[in-house]
């Protein structure tokens, strides 16, 4: 009996110690994993969390930079842009000057007995045509400035785009009323866009009264007129003629651009010599007359190529419809 109390006694202590020394292991394998796995992965957060706020704001202070250094580079294009056109507009003020020097210094260099040799020629080929042609003889070749002024009604085609109207619309005022002086009096006046669109709406397909009120009052509206235009003077010049053109008037159409953007020369001059017909006296419908403003000239040289076209149509134009095609140098009023 005492044999096998002892036995049993022994088996017991043996199985407390393994149970003992395994709840000794997990809990030594659970403090190894509480006391380094939490604090190893909670400071790599911590420091990845870090550089991305860093990196986020190095990213807003560059695109802030960026932002300032666009606006600087705008605003330095912007001055390149006027300075290179006040450098085209002062090449080409002194290339008039220079012009007008020479003519002067020309003039100059005739003497008091070249003038009076001059005089006593003029003298001498007045009377000459006096005892040629009569006394009554008058002449029939009316041209201004190598401009016909024969018509009886005139209509304005004119440029309203942004080009035109922010850069040479005091100069486009001054030519309208140069031309309307050299008409001292006329039947009827119109006044359109380049797309056909007229001035004064309650005059639509009528011809203006030419007053010294109604004069006054087109350039006063002209001053602030600004319709939408395609920079092509097609629509205007086509509906002017199928418009207006009669076999008892005589009218002159002047258009007044600085550039063509249409597709084909050829189809324009096609088009209107379809409409503007020639009759008995083997003269054109209506002539057609055009000033051109140099504002593309302005830009660089491979920006000027609705300028160029357009001084080819008008003086190609012009040319074929009884006109005359005047290239201005300067937008300089």
């Amino acid at each position: 009996m005492k044999r096998k109390s002892r036995s049993s006694e022994d088996f017991s202590i043996a199985f407390l110690d393994i149970i003992c020394c395994g709840f000794g292991a997990i809990v030594l394998l659970l403090m190894i994993t509480k006391t380094m796995e939490p604090v190893v992965l909670e400071e790599a957060t911590v420091q990845l969390d870090g550089q991305i706020k860093k990196l986020q704001e190095q990213l807003f202070t560059i695109r802030g930079e960026t932002t300032i250094f666009n606006r600087y580079l705008n605003a330095k294009h912007e001055q390149i842009d006027a300075e290179k056109k006040r450098i085209a507009i002062l090449r080409t003020r002194h290339a008039l000057i220079e012009a007008q020097y020479a003519q002067i210094a020309k003039a100059a260099s005739i003497s008091e007995k070249e003038k009076g040799d001059l005089a006593i020629a003029l003298q001498s080929l007045s009377v000459e045509m006096e005892r040629l042609l009569g006394k009554n003889y008058k002449s029939t070749n009316n041209l201004i400035g190598g401009i016909p002024v024969d018509s009886e009604y005139l209509i304005f085609i004119i440029d309203t785009s942004g080009s035109m109207f922010n850069y040479a619309w005091p100069k486009l005022l001054e030519e309208v009323i140069a031309i309307l002086n050299i008409y001292p009096e006329v039947k009827g006046i119109q006044i359109m866009n380049d797309m056909g669109k007229y001035m004064f709406t309650s005059y639509q397909r009528k011809w203006i009264p030419d007053t010294n009120s109604r004069r006054a009052a087109v350039i006063k509206r002209l001053r602030s007129w600004n319709p939408f235009s395609n920079s092509s003077p097609v629509e205007g010049v086509q509906k002017a003629i199928r418009t207006f053109f009669s076999q008892d008037k005589k009218i002159s159409l002047y258009v007044m651009g600085d550039e063509f953007s249409g597709r084909s020369i050829q189809q324009v001059l096609k088009t209107v010599s379809v409409i503007n017909k020639i009759n008995a006296n083997n003269e054109r419908l209506v002539r057609i007359h055009a000033v051109g403003f140099p504002v593309q000239f302005m830009r660089p040289t491979h920006l000027q190529k609705t300028g160029i076209r357009f001084a080819t149509l008008m003086r190609e134009l012009t040319y074929r419809n009884g006109g005359t095609f005047v290239g201005l140098n300067s937008v300089e009023p």
